[in-house]
């Protein structure tokens, strides 16, 4: 699959879930906080959201966001996955997301992010119902935790763990990219 094809792979996603819990565009681009416009944007495969509103997505919707990495490709064994198998997601604001676990429904979910250099997950504060972390791989990885207007600056060989519901949202500040290797629970 290219870019294109996931991009539209996701648009349908969230379109097909919207209306199985029977809400309507206007009223999930109102829970979000983003307007109808995008929205119809984002389940037409015009427009990529960013992580902060996928997540956002996901919790008004009642999924984990690892729901939108579901559509698996094959694979030869079920606990492994190599390069040419893993589901990707393109998110607006220039961070991509490779969900590297063989399967989403077990303990833990692990996720390959690169951000391109000034990426950042959005404007608004992630609240995901996941606990995660994360381990930087390469470059540098800005979070900023609740209000604390000063960010944490992490770098290769740094982690970072952060419990439910944490008020965060993270960047790539600098001009050359960052890897880094998240765990969702």
């Amino acid at each position: 699959m290219d870019m294109q094809d996931e991009i539209e792979g996701l648009a349908i996603l969230i379109r097909d879930l919207r209306k199985h819990k029977n809400l309507t565009l206007g009223e999930l681009a109102e829970r979000i906080g983003r307007s109808l416009g995008f929205l119809s944007q984002v389940e037409r495969g015009l427009s990529r959201p960013t992580v902060a509103d996928l997540t956002a997505i996901s919790e008004t919707l009642g999924v984990p966001t690892t729901y939108f990495y579901s559509l698996s490709k094959p694979r030869a064994l079920p606990w492994v996955t190599r390069p040419g198998e893993r589901r990707t997601l393109y998110y607006g604001g220039g961070i991509t997301d490779v969900l590297v676990s063989p399967r989403i429904s077990a303990g833990f979910s692990m996720l390959d992010s690169y951000l391109e250099p000034g990426a950042s997950s959005g404007e608004g504060h992630l609240n995901d119902s996941d606990e995660q972390g994360g381990f930087v791989l390469e470059g540098e990885l800005s979070i900023w935790l609740g209000d604390d207007p000063q960010a944490v600056t992490l770098g290769p060989n740094d982690s970072f763990q952060l419990p439910p519901h944490s008020q965060f949202r993270y960047a790539n500040l600098t001009d050359q990219p960052t890897r880094v290797l998240w765990v969702f629970k």
